[in-house]
């Protein structure tokens, strides 16, 4: 693999940009946002050929943003001046939204919901990529802006449907994009361009500012060159979206070892003119499994390879009909012959009501063998059995596109979370990538799996990682709980939200004389109660300077949950409880605040 801080001839900025490069590059006044969009739009003009975007980066649209830097204070913003790209079926405000087919474009008055969150932390979209029209394909061949090439060699696929997004991270022209996946489109592209993918559980990142493919299915995905980019990014936009019918809370949970790993007992798993070199690259990342440490059986997968044949071949491609076929008839001509095929088939006179209800009656069973099988476990699939030359899939391109979703087209519907990580190159320049895949919610197993298994990569990698994301809890009980004013101060210091809790039955909880008002945690031997509070998860080098920053009479002390646990979080010193207000019986900060409207 690359080394992501191997820096170019010409300019102080590394080929492959990451969060954890450039922040540091910021803070060493070594280089600025401005001198990055720069070459970031140096680098877009010098690939325009590879077809990577719809909208490129250009210092006009970008301006804005850079300008809104120099009024936020970088301590407060997690993302501050860090580029990213969005792929063209996800709203930035401005900027045309075309999901690859120019008729169908409009321009957003506002940005997609997770777009503004990043926004919000600091982040700078710099342009819209290209993908499969409608998000429908895994191929990358299927736009009429052109084919995107691989970032590695450029007579292969880009994968898709999110293929500008993938090769504009492998290319070096953003620190981390946006795609989308219903099949495998936040997936496959990042395991055939070397990338990390980071595919969440449905709902838990909002779809809202997105144009639908199957919308009951559809998530928002990141890539990232490293698994820790791709969480600091979960951590900012797994937000619950009011306005979106299909957001939830879907809470984070500490990163913990499953009780085994899954693996295929099938050998007949790859396809395509790289067979050979694909099965040999599986044996190879298999060898590293096995020294996880993790319990590992060997299962038949065919329960997730019939779960998989339910997304094209059944009543559910009706779902994407529904999405876009009233467009597809009002607009004769206007979508690509191979996608318009596609869509097409959710309109047949078979696919009918009665249809429908099967298909989801038959998915509940699969659903609930996969939750008995994946029960605290994780399964180990490569992300692609093969891949293909563009010309392949111009000779072929719907055999070649189902081919691609044989290990992917089963997570969405059987609600799960997927990452795909890079392995070692099953040839040169010939990437080669699994995927971790975990129940709904479960995202702690996956990341951790994905986590040892990227440190295996590289004693020197793993070294840097195991500094990056050593973590510790931490209890909040007040103004640093999400939607209050000190929640910024959690993201400043790469801190993400776990679960909602509560105490011991062994506090009492008093209002501080304090502008603005404060909670102070006090445990006391008689008398307590259980009170509400957030989990954090926080990286333990920023761990130090935030405790050192909490004015008395708070402070770090170590809170006692109601499942017995001892974490670090806030407490208050006891000798002030006697001037102050006791709010225990309103249960915690947030009722107070309810009451009180403060």
């Amino acid at each position: 693999m690359e080394n992501i801080c191997t820096f170019s001839e010409k300019a102080s900025l590394p080929k492959l940009l990451t969060i954890t490069c450039l922040k540091d590059l910021y803070q060493e006044q070594k280089i600025t946002p401005i001198q990055v969009i720069e070459e970031i739009i140096e680098r877009a003009n010098a690939d325009h050929e590879m077809n990577i975007w719809i909208e490129a980066p250009t210092m006009e649209r970008i301006a804005p943003y850079l300008k809104r830097l120099e009024a936020i204070d970088p301590a407060n913003c997690p993302l501050w001046g860090i580029p990213f790209a969005v792929k063209d079926n996800i709203d930035v405000a401005g900027y045309p939204t075309t999901a690859a087919c120019p008729d169908f474009q409009y321009v957003p008055k506002e940005h997609a919901f997770v777009v503004q969150k990043l926004i919000d932390a600091g982040a700078i979209p710099v342009g819209k990529t290209n993908l499969d029209q409608f998000a429908t394909g895994l191929v990358g061949t299927r736009s009429p802006y052109g084919e995107a090439h691989n970032a590695l060699k450029p007579e292969l696929i880009s994968g898709g449907s999110s293929s500008g997004s993938s090769v504009a991270v492998a290319r070096g022209q953003a620190a981390f994009s946006l795609g989308t996946d219903t099949a495998g489109s936040g997936r496959v592209p990042a395991a055939l361009n070397r990338l990390v993918g980071f595919k969440p559980s449905l709902g838990a990142w909002s779809v809202g500012g997105v144009v639908p493919a199957s919308a009951s299915l559809d998530c928002v995905t990141v890539f990232t060159n490293q698994l820790q980019d791709a969480l600091t990014v979960d951590r900012i936009v797994r937000f619950v979206d009011e306005e979106d019918c299909w957001s939830k809370v879907v809470p984070l949970k500490p990163r913990q070892a499953p009780l085994k790993l899954l693996i295929p007992e099938q050998t007949d798993l790859f396809f395509g003119p790289f067979e050979a070199e694909y099965e040999k690259a599986w044996k190879e990342s298999l060898q590293r499994i096995e020294s996880l440490g993790i319990s590992i059986e060997r299962i038949d997968i065919s329960l997730f390879e019939e779960a998989a044949k339910l997304l094209y071949g059944s009543a559910w491609v009706s779902e994407r009909w529904a999405s876009l076929g009233d467009y597809v008839e009002n607009h004769p001509g206007s979508v690509l012959p191979v996608t318009e095929q596609i869509l097409r088939t959710g309109a047949d006179k078979n696919y009918d009501a009665s249809s429908v209800f099967q298909a989801l009656h038959l998915l509940q069973q699969y659903k609930k063998k996969t939750a008995a099988v994946l029960d605290s476990a994780v399964l180990v699939l490569p992300t692609c059995g093969g891949t293909w030359r563009r010309e392949d899939v111009a000779l072929d391109p719907l055999n070649t596109n189902r081919e691609l979703g044989r290990y992917t087209n089963h997570c969405n519907l059987l609600d799960l979370c997927a990452i795909a990580m890079p392995g070692d190159d099953a040839a040169e320049d010939l990437p080669f990538g699994l995927t971790f895949f975990a129940l709904s919610g479960q995202e702690h197993l996956a990341e951790f799996i994905a986590g040892k298994f990227e440190g295996e990569s590289s004693p020197a990698l793993e070294s840097e990682l195991s500094v990056k994301t050593e973590t510790t809890l931490v209890a909040v009980c007040g103004l640093h709980m999400r939607g209050f004013p000190l929640e910024k101060q959690m993201h400043a210091s790469c801190a993400r939200f776990v679960m909602e809790t509560l105490t011991a039955p062994k506090y009492r909880l008093f209002k501080l004389d304090s502008m603005p008002a404060k909670p102070g945690l006090i445990k006391v031997s008689e008398g307590g109660a259980q009170l509400q509070l957030e989990i954090w998860e926080m990286p333990l080098s920023a761990f130090g300077k935030f405790a050192a920053s909490i004015p008395a009479p708070l402070g770090i002390g170590k809170v006692e949950l109601e499942d017995g646990r001892e974490i670090p979080g806030f407490l208050c010193e006891a000798y002030v409880a006697k001037s102050l207000c006791d709010i225990t019986a309103l249960g915690g900060w947030k009722n107070a605040v309810s009451v009180t409207g403060q």
